[in-house]
């Protein structure tokens, strides 16, 4: 039938032969100490009340850098992704770190109030398209490597991304504690951050010609059942799957990112806890961040891809309305847990639904050009927190009661969201049941 391909069926190795899965989970090291180096941008909300007190710049400017670093990630995640599917992993890796590390450090020439462009310039634009080629290469690759454990893995492959603001956000918290000149500390992140992308991107590679899983059948896989048709990437763009997973994405990136936005000040201004405290409570949600990736990814080869997304958004949802109201810290950590938790869920799971929906030899260019939900979500989510914020005189209750209301009405969509068919075969329901 025009327009698509089967998946091809490839011999298994025999033999003296080492087996072709051989160094795989190397990769998976490797994958993971890049997307640490990558997450560090999610400690952000740290430098929130550093730079507006240094510079006097407003909530809604100094979340701007953020904003745009998160909002040029689709750039190069579609460049690098279309790159990759022709050229292989590893220089697209290298390349994009290499460009998100020197933004970031280049970040630390800003020495003036009337320098936020520059700070945007350098942190949010070359940084952020760096930071979306580097991105996607691990997810992109890894899904070649495991089909037999395609939402596990991709899970584990992006929950160094979530956990990299562990590490970040209490080193750069004592660097900005001893200086005065607060941009400084981008020069020695930014180098962190190079060693760490030049060390793990080194290794990236594809599969070979051939590649096969000894006794894995493709569309044996739980609940989530894969389909079985490759797609290019003009194909996939004109399905209605491709736009509806790209809302999906888009909606619960936008809800997730408000918080993570605002964590360290929502956490003082509700809960009424120390700069220090806010900042610990940072790194440790990072924790969630990452740990989600690989739990909602996990549960979703068993239950299903949009069952799992369903219990994402619902809990964001319920987790908003009540956040405002916590007053009690622990209350609010825990609240603020569970919503990074389905945050970095969405990003575990979603590399492995396009595959399921599309297959994976252009997985690359097809789930890099779906990272414009994170574009959106990234500026859409903190830019209506911190409006909200301001309009209602300096309170967290609208915006994030307006933020829950926004993942209840975001639970229409992952039901009508099917595998795509070509026409004349059957319309699988999202919740097919395996063996």
């Amino acid at each position: 039938m025009r327009g698509y391909r089967s998946w091809p069926q490839q011999p298994l190795v025999r033999g003296g032969n080492p087996p072709p899965t051989r160094g795989r989970w190397g990769l998976v090291v490797a994958a993971v100490l890049v997307q640490l180096a990558l997450g560090a941008v999610y400690a952000w909300s740290v430098f929130n009340k550093p730079l507006q007190a240094e510079f006097g710049w407003s909530k809604a400017e100094v979340v701007l850098p953020f904003e745009v670093a998160i909002g040029t990630i689709f750039i190069g995640s579609l460049v690098g992704g279309r790159i990759q599917d022709r050229r292989g992993p590893r220089p697209v890796a290298l390349g994009g770190g290499i460009l998100y590390a020197v933004g970031t450090m280049l970040a630390s020439l800003v020495s003036s109030s009337d320098q936020l462009w520059l700070l945007l310039l350098t942190y949010g634009v070359l940084g952020g398209i760096g930071l979306g080629a580097a991105y996607i290469t691990p997810i992109a690759m890894l899904s070649k490597w495991f089909p037999d454990k395609r939402g596990l893995i991709t899970g584990i492959a992006v929950a160094g991304f979530g956990f990299g603001a562990v590490i970040t956000a209490p080193v750069a918290k004592a660097l900005l504690a001893g200086t005065d000149h607060k941009t400084s500390v981008f020069l020695p992140l930014g180098i962190a951050y190079l060693v760490a992308v030049l060390l793990g991107a080194s290794f990236f590679r594809d599969p070979p010609a051939g590649y096969q899983v000894p006794g894995f059948t493709p569309a044996v896989g739980g609940r989530a059942v894969a389909g079985t048709r490759v797609y290019t990437f003009g194909e996939a763009l004109r399905t209605r799957q491709w736009y509806l997973l790209t809302l999906i994405l888009t909606l619960n990136v936008t809800c997730g990112i408000a918080l993570i936005s605002q964590a360290a000040d929502a956490a003082q201004a509700v809960a009424g806890v120390s700069a220090a405290t806010a900042a610990g409570l940072v790194g440790v949600l990072g924790l969630f961040n990452g740990g989600g990736r690989v739990a909602w990814a996990w549960l979703s080869d068993r239950a299903g891809r949009m069952p799992a997304f369903i219990g994402m958004l619902a809990l964001q949802g319920v987790c908003f309305l009540i956040l405002p109201h916590a007053s009690a810290f622990w209350l609010f950590a825990a609240l603020a847990a569970l919503v990074y938790l389905a945050y970095g869920g969405g990003f575990g799971t979603m590399p492995a639904t396009a595959a399921d929906y599309f297959g994976t030899p252009n997985a690359g260019a097809i789930y890099g050009a779906m990272i414009v939900a994170w574009s959106i979500g990234g500026v859409v989510g903190p830019l209506l927190t911190a409006l909200l914020y301001d309009a209602s005189g300096k309170s967290y209750t609208l915006p994030f009661t307006v933020i829950g209301i926004l993942a209840f009405v975001a639970l229409v969509l992952p039901p009508i969201t099917r595998l795509p068919t070509a026409p004349g075969e059957p319309r699988p329901h999202f919740q097919t049941p395996g063996p």
